[in-house]
């Protein structure tokens, strides 16, 4: 049986190793860092850009953080032991460009390399989103996009609800919500943020009660106004996403040319009767509302909730729908519907998709944003360009 000793020297044999200069030259040309040291030494300092994944989870997670068998991946633990036997692991995986550092991080820091004190989760934060640091998709770095994410809700009522509460325990670190109506009884058959005790209570104040005591690590934005011309930039500027549960054209237009003025993607929901849709504009990489909806239809062919009736349980569906794509584009992982309508029809549960192609006479495009002119729309759709 073979010692310890014996063990490491063997393994040395049939892998690469390099110093830290020669790692970091490594990866000044591309190759990435991984550093398999456990989260607690992480904790304590790292290198910048590398990705973490312990030593004990390598095999199961590797795959999902460096998909690319034959990216240059360039391991490191604390002193390079765990690292070589990491890289071996690795080149039995079948990855083809693998080097181990010797002297690992202690070496790297002696030599006064750069390195930082990376943000990590507290205790009870690791306790709260353990099944997101279970997924290798999502995992502590994902958490910390998460929690230093911001997102706006344009209405706390029936998509804002399930779509604030989604995002709320999925750690989003800021939410602003925008609505300037009060709690009422036939609010209640679907706006889960509200209940019986708030009825006549400003929609963003119970919102924010629901929602703090949901998760203290998310604060509320609270807007208890009217989203206009006058105000739609200073609302929406810093946010990272903005999921519109508005259910009017004029607003739905006036927050399509905010939106692709300032570069925020829009995840749109609407319902009615028992359908409902879901798509997201990103006026940086695909069409936007205007594509999708060059002209509204007349008032009398656009009745709202109230006239028509909606099933209590569609806008959780949907609203739901609108909080996971949000998610996904905070982490940056999947594919969102850009360019794609999401349709639901729950009378036979059935869900459609269709593509949405950019139209090549709208002129409300980033190209054009500095021309963007915003204007009250009520009554009239028609973007002013100047």
């Amino acid at each position: 049986m073979a010692s310890f000793r014996e063990l490491l020297a063997q393994t040395k044999s049939v892998i690469d190793e390099t110093d830290p200069a020669g790692a970091q030259a490594r990866l000044s040309a591309g190759a990435v860092l991984l550093d398999v040291r456990e989260p607690d030494e992480f904790a304590q300092g790292a290198i910048t850009d590398s990705v973490h994944i312990s030593r004990g989870t390598l095999e199961s997670a590797i795959e999902n953080r460096i998909p690319d068998r034959d990216t240059e991946v360039v391991v490191m633990c604390a002193g390079g032991v765990r690292s070589a036997f990491a890289a071996k692991t690795l080149l039995e995986l079948g990855y083809t460009n693998v080097t181990s550092m010797d002297g690992g991080f202690n070496r790297w820091k002696d030599e006064g390399r750069s390195w930082v004190t990376p943000a990590t989760l507290e205790p009870s934060q690791r306790a709260r989103y353990a099944r997101h640091l279970s997924l290798p998709e999502v995992g502590e770095a994902g958490q910390l996009k998460l929690l230093d994410a911001k997102v706006l809700l344009l209405g706390a009522g029936g998509l804002g609800s399930p779509a604030a509460l989604y995002l709320a325990a999925a750690g989003v670190g800021q939410l602003g919500i925008v609505d300037m109506d009060t709690v009422d009884a036939s609010n209640l058959q679907r706006q889960v943020l509200h209940n019986i005790d708030r009825i006549g209570d400003r929609k963003v104040d119970s919102a924010k009660k629901t929602i703090t005591q949901l998760n203290p690590d998310c604060s509320v934005i609270t807007n208890d106004v009217r989203l206009e011309a006058n105000n739609v930039v200073d609302i929406i500027t810093g946010y990272d996403v903005i999921i519109d549960g508005t259910d009017n054209f004029p607003t739905r237009y006036l927050l399509n040319d905010a939106s692709v003025k300032l570069g925020i993607p829009v995840v749109h929901g609407s319902i009615f009767r028992f359908e409902g849709q879901v798509t997201v504009f990103d006026p940086l990489d695909g069409p936007t509302y205007r594509d999708m909806v060059p002209q509204p239809p007349p008032a009398e062919f656009a009745p709202n909730c109230a006239e028509a009736g909606v099933l209590g349980v569609l806008p959780g569906i949907i609203g739901s729908l609108q909080a996971l794509e949000a998610i996904k584009i905070v982490l940056g992982y999947g594919e969102v519907l850009r360019g794609r309508l999401l349709t639901f029809d729950a009378t036979d549960m059935s869900f459609r998709e269709y593509r949405i192609a950019v139209d090549p006479n709208n002129e409300v495009t980033t190209a054009n944003k500095d021309r963007i002119q915003l204007t009250d729309l009520e009554g009239s759709c028609s973007a002013q360009l100047s």
